[in-house]
């Protein structure tokens, strides 16, 4: 489909169904790093999100024909609100295909708008599979969430919004990358009016499609995608949107799962919204470059892309957020098993403030503490912190960035097996679904043994598990075969520092 991109977003209906978003100064925010910083508010939107942007401007487009023969499409969120927004606006018959893992409040803020929900697969590949075959078998039009030039030309408004506002060119943008829809349809708008300006896209390192795709010439599938960031979980970028970032965007910047957090946390302070994780990448990606480069002086946009954000995630995240921030370490320390070691080891921590200490006995020796302390700046107050440790002559583990121990270990610090067994450690990650550990049950060998098991919900459509199993006599292959036949995403963690600490 040929289409002249700058035409099409100029002379876009979207505000039918969608808001000029306002351009908040981030005042705390500019402080902090010396620049002026501005937040594009696409969650103000009526879906609290900018999808419905893209959605409405392609539905909208359809013939007389097109719209009688109904709509389909397949999200597990935020497009599958913009789809039935725009569905309920048009009176048009629509189909939105959500897997059955999506948080029942997602499937209810699409059920509103009295579209049709069917609820298949585990994940949003097999929702999305199905999509297209009922599309193809019924003649419904597939709505797609990114690859489609009339949705990138409806999220390209954002920019044209920008440009609207700003006649003095801004140095840096920042905006989220999932599929492509988003940075694409802004950055060519963007470069047509601001020509020097930098356009850098953000993706969480879990998630890197655009990345890799980059790094290859080419768009390049990913073997698997993390699920925090479920806004932007997408394991290959658009033919289409590929195409056109590959033009326009500078770069990209990966960000983790903490810095992602740590973003949440400065735009509440700023806003007091909270951000969904993809709404957050932006600033997170922002605030990275800028400490990374010594930006100074400098105007900066940065796009909350969304704030449909489950309240069961405010746990996760406001306990990673202090370490994306640089505020907490974490720690595994060795001290003796004696009167008065533990009064000694809290002298050297001083008047740091302790964010957590678990402490089991565990024999007549030496014990293992685990440790989270809060730092004023992680770089510098940590080395202090460990060379006071190694001066007293303390034995230690940093566990700061150790999954293990920031998702499962620090809840569950404290027992040991009192015999020798065959264990094996797995971080795995189970559809949050009726049945899901029955399945893992009945597909282990009879002979094996749960040795450890911790599970924390986290508001999203998996959930993080932290599995021990003792293999017995049998041998890697045989283990091999089981974590195959089971298909769930996991990583082995058997030689993991903070598990051979506190576990094994």
């Amino acid at each position: 489909m040929n289409i002249n991109y700058i035409k099409e977003i100029n002379e876009s209906r979207v505000y039918d169904v969608s808001t000029k978003t306002p351009i908040s100064l981030l005042n705390k925010m500019s402080l902090q790093y010396s620049n002026k910083i501005y937040l594009k508010r696409e969650d103000l939107q009526p879906i609290f999100s900018f999808k419905c942007r893209g959605a409405y401007n392609k539905i909208s487009s359809l013939s007389h024909e097109e719209k009688a023969s109904g709509i389909i499409a397949a999200s597990a969120g935020n497009h599958a609100q913009g789809v039935a927004l725009s569905a309920s606006k048009l009176n048009i018959k629509a189909t939105i295909v959500m897997p059955t893992t999506t948080p029942s409040i997602k499937i209810e803020s699409v059920r509103k708008f009295g579209v049709k929900v069917e609820l298949i697969g585990d994940s949003f590949d097999e929702a999305y599979e199905y999509a297209l075959e009922v599309s193809r078998n019924e003649g419904m039009v597939f709505i797609h969430p990114f690859d489609d030039p009339l949705v990138i030309a409806g999220q390209g408004t954002v920019a044209k919004e920008i440009v609207e506002e700003f006649k003095d060119e801004p140095d840096i943008f920042f905006i989220p990358v999932g599929g492509g829809g988003l940075i694409s349809g802004m950055s060519l708008y963007l470069k047509k009016h601001y020509p020097n300006s930098k356009v850098y896209g953000v993706e969480s390192e879990d998630a890197p499609t655009l990345f890799k795709s980059l790094e290859n010439g080419k768009p390049t599938s990913l073997d698997q995608v993390g699920l925090f960031v479920d806004g932007c979980a997408v394991k290959r970028i658009g033919e289409e949107t590929f195409k056109i970032s590959k033009k326009y965007v500078d770069g990209v910047i990966l960000v983790s799962i903490d810095e992602i957090c740590a973003a949440i946390k400065d735009i509440y302070e700023d806003t007091r919204v909270m951000s969904e994780p993809a709404g957050a990448l932006a600033v997170a990606g922002m605030e990275k470059f800028l400490l990374s480069n010594h930006v100074k002086d400098k105007k900066i946009i940065a796009v909350n892309s969304g704030a449909n954000l489950n309240f069961d995630r405010l746990r996760h995240v406001t306990e990673r957020a202090e370490i994306g921030e640089g505020k907490e370490i974490l720690l595994s320390v060795k001290i003796p098993e004696k009167p008065g070691s533990f009064r000694s080891f809290c002298e050297i921590i001083g008047k740091r403030s302790i964010s957590e200490f678990n402490y089991r006995f565990a024999n007549e020796k030496s014990a293992n503490v685990f440790v989270g302390v809060k730092t004023d700046e992680i770089e510098e107050d940590s080395k202090c912190i460990f060379e006071d440790l190694r001066n007293n002559k303390y034995s230690y583990i940093d566990l700061t960035q150790n999954e293990v121990a920031k998702l499962h270990l620090r809840y569950m610090v404290g027992g040991k097996p009192t015999s020798i067994i065959n264990e094996k450690l797995f971080r795995f990650e189970f559809p949050e679904k009726p049945g899901a550990l029955l399945n893992f049950l009945n597909k282990m060998k009879k002979d094996w043994s749960i040795t450890l098991f911790h599970y924390r919900n986290h508001g999203a459509a998996f959930g993080r598990v932290l599995v021990g199993i003792d293999i017995g006599n049998d041998n890697e292959n045989s283990l091999k075969g089981f974590l195959q036949y089971l298909d769930y995403k996991y990583t082995e963690e058997t030689q993991n520092e903070g598990y051979s600490s506190f576990l094994k």
